[in-house]
């Protein structure tokens, strides 16, 4: 590990540049909480979540001083909430929902994520309640946040569940229809999901997982950009194997400022350090943006020719400057592209240069995969499902994790403006070309694994 003069003076010659520490999450395990009795489990998870969680916030504000580096986010990431109560109906669900969200307030935590169900192979009674319950949940509450495993690499695409995903997607719009369907912002769809993630709306706490444990993410796309630019500014004859050492040797310093955070902040609160997730998760500043590190490479029209191939350089230079730094590396660790929280890639969807297929072709060579993305209101729920499982398709053949979150926007149609405010920022209404796929969809069943899900 780097001393802490060491990461002073990295903080010091990049303050001007965006670094943050984007999320400290701390993973707590639930699953002692388990029982028929509703009202118990909601006083259990509530004592067990503050026990272990109480002095989160207070420790990550005197650690940022510490450092002179912003916490933008503390969150909370629970076991699958789906598996917690397994045996229990829509309605305890939601009851436990909204307890969980009174949590989060209490805490002053930004977000509590967890209610989660893992059905890649099928689903249970709880799995498919809990899918039913989000409309409900994800409305009324503020600081919920929701995933579904809907596929992996081993047992390849459930369409049944993403069928009833694009119900409920559909649903939870309608009901946030006065917030353009925020809703939906809360909620990723996946594939190959990461036990360790600290960045909402995906986090929970793996089953694999220590039984408190503290992961952090670590930001800084405008870190990079800066590097490069200085790079070029040297006016030495540079070539892209020199870009990807500059990003790689960027991503070796931000690192290491992330791994001594999360170890102080493991070690003020009583947990278990788990990892960094050194993912260039961008915000809706100009300056901040992983659109902007793109161009700044020579890629004027975010969307045409060289897109997919530098961000491809991208993600790679920021996952190995990562493994080099640290041992602890993890989570979904590289370049997100989420539309409406990137001022750049928003921009580009108004112009027209960056389209739904060019976007899902860029997603199969950075992390997660079609983020954040705002669709016509009167989308179908088939077609939903669709472009859920052609997103997970790419994450189940190539042994990755990709996702979604796909918002229609009630009352919108294409080229009109989606506003959530915030980290989640917004974009204009991209066009979904053929939006249909209905009788694939409803077919149903289950897209068998890959031959790579032979490879144990």
């Amino acid at each position: 590990m780097a001393g802490p003069e060491d990461i002073l003076s990295t903080v010091e010659m990049l303050q001007r540049e965006h670094l943050d520490v984007r999320a400290v999450t701390m993973g707590v395990d639930l699953f002692e909480c388990a029982d028929r009795d509703i009202d118990r489990v909601c006083g259990l998870m509530r004592n067990k979540i503050l026990r272990c969680a109480g002095g989160l916030v207070e420790a990550c504000s005197d650690i940022a001083d510490k450092y002179g580096i912003p916490i933008v986010n503390r969150r909370i990431a629970i076991s699958p909430i789906g598996d917690v109560l397994a045996g229990h109906g829509e309605e305890a669900l939601l009851q436990a929902a909204r307890a969980l969200d009174r949590i989060a307030v209490d805490l002053g935590i930004d977000f509590i994520g967890g209610y989660t169900a893992l059905v890649q192979k099928g689903m249970t009674s709880s799995d498919r309640a809990l899918i039913a319950s989000l409309p409900a949940a994800l409305s009324e509450t503020n600081r919920l946040c929701a995933s579904v495993n809907a596929a992996s690499s081993h047992a390849g695409i459930n369409m049944d569940a993403l069928y009833q995903l694009g119900h409920a997607i559909k649903e939870t719009a309608e009901r946030t229809a006065d917030r353009d369907g925020f809703g939906c912002c809360k909620l990723c769809v996946f594939a190959n999901i990461p036990e360790d993630n600290p960045f909402m709306a995906g986090a929970y706490k793996g089953i694999g997982e220590p039984e408190c444990v503290v992961n952090i993410g670590v930001s800084g796309p405008g870190v990079v950009k800066r590097a490069i630019e200085r790079l070029k500014a040297t006016g030495d004859k540079i070539d892209l194997g020199d870009v990807a050492e500059e990003i790689k040797n960027t991503a070796f310093r931000v690192t290491r400022v992330g791994e001594l955070i999360g170890r102080e902040v493991a070690a003020r609160v009583g947990a278990e350090f788990g990892i960094v997730d050194l993912s260039l998760a961008p915000t809706p500043a100009i300056g901040d943006s992983v659109g902007e590190i793109l161009e700044v490479m020579g890629v004027k029209c975010l969307g045409g020719p060289g897109s997919t191939a530098a961000l491809a350089l991208l993600n790679d230079a920021v996952k190995k400057g990562g493994a080099f730094a640290s041992s602890s590396v993890g989570g979904m660790s590289g370049a997100f592209i989420p539309v409406c929280e990137d001022a750049a890639l928003a921009k580009a969807v108004g112009d027209g240069s960056l389209r739904i297929e060019k976007l899902e072709a860029m997603t199969s060579v950075c992390s997660v995969g079609l983020d954040m993305i705002a669709v016509p209101g009167d989308t179908t729920a088939e077609a939903l499902a669709a472009l859920m499982a052609d997103e997970l398709a790419i994450g189940v053949v190539n042994r990755k994790t990709t996702a979604t979150r796909l918002i229609p926007v009630p009352g919108k149609k294409a080229g009109d403006r989606a506003v959530f405010g915030g980290l989640f920022g917004e974009s204009p209404i991209i066009d979904l070309p053929c939006a249909t796929a209905d009788e694939f969809v409803r077919m149903g069943g289950r897209i068998p694994a890959p031959l790579v899900s032979l490879n144990n």
